[in-house]
């Protein structure tokens, strides 16, 4: 047990030493820099392109703001590969899952450093808005470039959110922007966002938000025989999905002499309906009750040191507090009110050097600290210290890309209580490849491996009556190989065309399904053993004028064949009628359309979202677990205005045009057809 304690601080010294150090390279040589050189030139490198070969997908500026959108799990559904989890309403959570290897598996970024839940592994989408977002980008694999946090290697799936940097044009020093939604479900949405120049080198901003809704909307609620036939078949209004919550954001931007920096303060306060499943005619009661805060501070520091030498250094400190109180065992049972405590610090230092113009050589190297207090009876209070080491490079030969990657994961764990894990430690590997011919230039073939390991959460750890500290890590193993052809054209109508396409087969191994029980905070863990995933993502988009009409037709389409391959020792055990089976909540098609038109001052919006037959949480694919197709028409208009020589605009969307009733999840019902206004007065 010393000899283990002893590794794991050896590790935090280590990589405490290479933090010093880069801070230390960075004071001796910034004190060389000229400081007459244009701030621009700083912008310039901070955005070199590190020879990136896999394209994302890729939503920004006025396209994101017309998806008749709220949230950012809203958002990532026009976009291939991509399965939301909605439990229903404004209060309902909002997972994504990448290409079906688990929520888990997927990285989600905000401002360049990862969001974190060491609980269950889950970020809630839906607690993070649009209106101060500038770009959110989906990765497969990971981002292929090798200047990065060893984290940013860690994921099958990485999402990108990026917040709006100030931008100030001509003379001004202040941005403000005012807006206020209103919605069908009684929603009331106010925000704003300042912004401030303070020098020609640092600038600042401060955004607030606050959202209310009593979450009350008419569903359909059908029970099934065990044989699928109908049994009931009811139109319902649902109670438990209200909300309030309040938001906060605030950054100072600055330029360096090459490099940059910025540090970035992030709160969120909501009390919520937790949504219970509709099943045995429960349509008044109540579900649960969550109130939670969280808060973190991160920072980020850019900053060419030589000629050929990077480097940049990332800091956070997040905080998140949960109290639960779960009405509905408390109609039958004691109340069940239990308060959660997350603590995260995380400190990485990433270094590229540049060998010559062709290839490039990066060490990255990470640690993350995470503690989680409960008041659970014989709770354990587990600790988790985690490095990262990461070794990649990146070489170009004429149209010959290549990216190489070795990924070092060690973790060491404490407890107060009960059994812990034993440490871990894997090396894992990734290997990236893209090609243009010379006889078409437009054309790009790409391929890419990657094997990644992950920890079992917290909650699937220690988990009163649940978490098993026996439980096997996954492991996935990705192979890709696609395509994008993307060119302009000098015509009158016909403008560009792009598509990119991918076939994948993925296996993991000891995968781990978490499922709601009761509700949807508390969750029973499933391992299936082995699935594999054999797929095609397809997106393409065209631009097209018509006179002054400029129209964007958007279309993405996937396909999935996720199939549960466990076997029962050396060979497959009859009784074991789940085998083959397309695992729960994964459509075999799934897509979406989009256009978007343009006339003078005013903007249309139509997009058409389908997601193909699927079944539940339950592995049997039999008739009993078939969740029927369902898909949604939205209409947005946009009109741009001049009040008082301020930009003003006035949005109207109307959402689930034909009204209908679907579940995303079995049992939570979506809203049917609904209206929202947006109002946004730019000074």
């Amino acid at each position: 047990m010393v000899a283990k304690l002893n590794t794991s601080q050896l590790h935090k010294v280590v990589f405490t030493l290479c933090v010093l150090t880069s801070q230390f390279l960075f004071s001796q040589t910034g004190k060389k820099d000229s400081i007459k050189e244009k701030a621009i030139k700083a912008v310039t490198i901070y955005k070199k392109n590190f020879r990136e070969i896999l394209p994302a997908q890729i939503l920004q500026g006025e396209e994101l703001e017309r998806l008749n959108s709220h949230s950012v799990a809203d958002a990532l559904r026009y976009f291939s590969g991509i399965q939301i989890k909605d439990y229903g309403g404004m209060g309902g959570l909002k997972t994504v899952d990448i290409r079906s290897m688990g929520s888990q598996h997927v990285g989600v970024f905000y401002d360049g450093i990862q969001l974190g839940n060491a609980q269950n592994g889950v970020v809630d989408l839906g607690r993070y808005s649009l209106d101060d977002l500038e770009e959110i980008s989906l990765y497969n694999g990971q981002k292929s470039e090798i200047f990065q946090p060893a984290k940013d290697f860690g994921a099958s799936g990485s999402i990108y959110l990026q917040p709006k940097t100030p931008v100030f044009t001509g003379n001004r020093k202040t941005n403000l922007v005012i807006r206020a939604k209103s919605a069908s479900i009684s929603l009331f949405n106010p925000s704003f966002r300042l912004e401030q120049k303070i020098s020609q080198r640092i600038s600042t901003s401060f955004s607030a938000e606050f959202l209310q809704s009593d979450g009350l909307y008419k569903y359909r609620y059908t029970r099934k025989y065990p044989n699928g036939t109908t049994a009931n078949d009811t139109i319902a209004k649902r109670y438990d999905s209200d909300i309030k919550s309040k938001r906060f954001e605030t950054s100072i931007n600055g330029i360096l002499n090459n490099g940059n920096w910025n540090i970035r303060g992030y709160g969120y306060l909501s009390d919520r309906g937790i949504p219970a499943p509709i099943v045995n005619s429960r349509f008044k009661a109540r579900g649960a009750r969550m109130v939670d805060e969280n808060y973190f501070i991160q920072a980020n520091l850019r900053k060419k040191l030589f000629p050929k030498f990077e480097t940049q250094l990332k800091a956070k400190f997040a905080y998140d507090y949960t109290y639960f109180n779960d009405t509905v065992l408390s109609q039958a049972a004691y109340p069940s009110q239990n308060t959660y405590i997350q603590k995260e610090v995380y400190l990485s230092s990433s270094n590229i050097y540049t060998v010559n113009s062709n290839w490039d050589v990066s060490v990255s190297g990470d640690f993350q600290y995470n503690k989680l207090d409960a008041d659970l009876t014989n709770f354990s209070y587990p600790t988790r210290y985690t490095t990262l080491v990461a070794l990649a490079t990146t070489y170009q030969w004429k149209r010959f890309k290549f990216l190489g990657s070795l990924l070092g994961t060690f973790t060491f764990e404490e407890v107060r209580k009960n059994k812990r894990p034993d440490d871990r430690r894997e090396w894992t590997p990734a290997v990236f490849m893209s090609y243009q011919p010379v006889a078409i230039p437009e054309l790009t073939l790409r391929a890419f491996y990657k094997k990644i390991f992950r920890l079992p959460t917290f909650n699937d750890l220690y988990y009163t009556n649940v978490g098993s500290t026996f439980l096997q890590p996954e492991f996935t193993f990705q192979h890709d190989i696609g395509f994008t052809y993307q060119k302009k054209y000098d015509h009158p109508v016909f403008k560009g065309f792009y598509i990119k396409a991918d076939g994948y087969y993925n296996k993991v191994k000891d995968k781990i399904i978490a499922v709601p029980t009761t509700n949807m905070f508390r969750w029973m863990m499933l391992n299936l053993g082995k699935v594999e995933i054999i797929g095609a993502d397809i997106n393409a988009r065209a631009e097209l004028e018509l006179g002054k009409v400029k129209l964007k037709p958007l279309l993405s389409y996937t396909y999935q064949s996720a199939k549960d391959k466990t076997f029962n020792g050396e060979g497959l055990d009859p009784a074991d009628t789940f085998y083959n089976n397309q695992i729960p909540y994964t459509p075999w098609n799934s897509g979406s359309f989009t256009m978007m038109a343009d006339y003078k001052d005013w903007s249309f919006n139509y997009s058409f979202i389908y997601v193909g037959k699927r079944y539940d949480g339950q592995q049997d694919n039999i008739q009993y677990n078939f969740i029927q197709p369902w898909y949604t028409h939205d209409l947005s208009i946009q009109k741009k205005l001049d009040l008082a020589g301020h930009p003003f605009k006035i949005n109207l969307e109307m959402n689930n045009i034909l009204n209908q009733y679907y579940d995303v999840v079995k049992n939570y019902p979506m809203p049917g057809r609904n209206f929202r206004l947006t109002l946004n007065f730019t000074l």
